[in-house]
């Protein structure tokens, strides 16, 4: 019999288990097995699976209409558009497909900001090590990762990468006439799940004040709520960025993004200056608005906050267990982990084999980044499956 695999392109290695159904926080296989999902599609199921006022959302709008692109106006961009920008430093918002697509109408806008001002020579994206801003050519030179540069021709221009936590380096990058933008992570995922100090994010901003730099922050994975903030940004009094990327919880399962940005940034970017057939879809906007909703409230990013706690406390007892398995613990909310002494694609297979999902980042990192909907039971039952996994690996 062939492999029903055989004709997907290769560039992804996924275990034999085939989910079929998801409900709230769990994943079931065609057998019926039941998983725990602590990874929730790499943070992109904020609300868990198949929640009901999701549900209904797409229903209604499927039977009303799907599709018209950005020739025409949509209500529902409209609506979602006024709530974020109540919400956030924004002004304006331009709705995209993915986080990769944020990222570069980012990287436009942040250019075309500059050469509207005069300052056309302002090219230089400012990026670190450890970064992960999508896949597209522009995304993967913004990230600078060689392993995802490999054999796509050569570096582009106009993409500057500095060591994590190098302050000197990012002084002297920052003051140099050709920098247009800072392009951070405020929690990297990709890179090991590191948070940048909040005296940082404020610092990076009053920096880029300093020198006429525009500041990005790549929110894809670290904002919808994760950090138990609506933004990860918002933790540090003083430090809104410029321009914002949002995707992955922004449509809770739903496929979609936004990149928002101040009405001095969005200014220049007129017509014919960007755009999406797709981006900002009637099905995609009446999903996100109910995402919104939800996640906005402050009852709702309280418990994200407690549940958090939760889930540290026992992240904590697990490095006490197991030192000589685990360095420590990392991250911010719920997008956390532990920082092992080994690589732990093997754990995370053995995790799995006990019914938990999890991820891998960089650094040896074990990912977390379960549905925001969790609960302390939920958690509990994590923490009991990955001690039962560390006492079973070995390195």
């Amino acid at each position: 019999m062939e492999d029903p695999r055989q004709h997907i392109l290769p560039v992804y290695r996924p275990p034999e288990e085939v989910f079929v159904q998801g409900e709230g926080v769990y994943l079931f296989t065609e057998d019926g097995r039941r998983y725990l999902d602590f990874i929730a599609g790499i943070a992109v199921t904020a609300l868990g699976h198949a929640h009901p006022a999701m549900v209904e959302a797409l229903r209604d709008q499927a039977g009303k209409l799907w599709h018209t692109s950005n020739m025409f106006r949509v209500k529902g961009q409209e609506e979602l558009a006024d709530k974020i920008c109540r919400d956030s430093f924004a002004d304006r918002v331009f709705f995209t497909n993915s986080g990769t697509e944020a990222i570069e109408c980012a990287i436009k806008a942040a250019r075309k900001y500059h050469w509207a001002a005069g300052n056309a020579d302002r090219l230089d994206i400012i990026t670190f090590t450890g970064a992960f801003h999508g896949r597209s050519i522009g995304a993967i030179n913004a990230g600078g990762n060689p392993k995802y540069l490999e054999g796509f021709g050569p570096k582009l221009p106009g993409f500057v990468h500095l060591e994590w936590g190098d302050h000197d380096a990012l002084k002297a990058a920052v003051a140099a006439s050709t920098a247009a933008a800072v392009l951070v992570e405020p929690v990297q995922g990709e890179g090991g799940v590191r948070a940048m100090p909040e005296q940082c994010l404020k610092g990076l901003r009053d920096l880029c004040n300093e020198h006429g730099v525009l500041l990005i922050y790549d929110e894809v994975q670290c904002g919808m709520g994760r950090t138990g903030q609506l933004w990860g940004y918002q933790w540090a009094a003083g430090a809104d960025p410029d321009i914002l990327c949002a995707a992955k919880g922004i449509g809770g399962g739903f496929p979609f993004g936004a990149c928002l940005m101040t009405e001095a940034v969005g200014e220049p970017m007129q017509p014919g200056s960007h755009g999406s057939t797709y981006g900002g879809n009637p099905l995609a906007m009446a999903v996100g608005n109910v995402v919104w909703d939800i996640i906005s409230s402050e009852e709702f990013l309280a418990n994200v906050r407690r549940v958090s706690g939760t889930l540290q406390q026992g992240l904590k007892s697990l490095a006490d267990s197991h030192p000589d398995k685990v360095e420590g613990v990392t991250g911010k909310g719920l997008l956390t982990g532990l920082r092992l002494k080994a690589d732990p694609k093997n754990l995370q297979g053995i995790c799995r084999d006990g019914g938990l999902l999890t991820g891998v980042a960089g650094n040896n990192v074990l990912r977390l980044a379960p549905p925001l909907i969790i609960d302390d039971a939920q958690v509990r039952d994590a923490i009991g499956m990955i001690d039962a996994a560390l006492t079973e690996w070995t390195p």
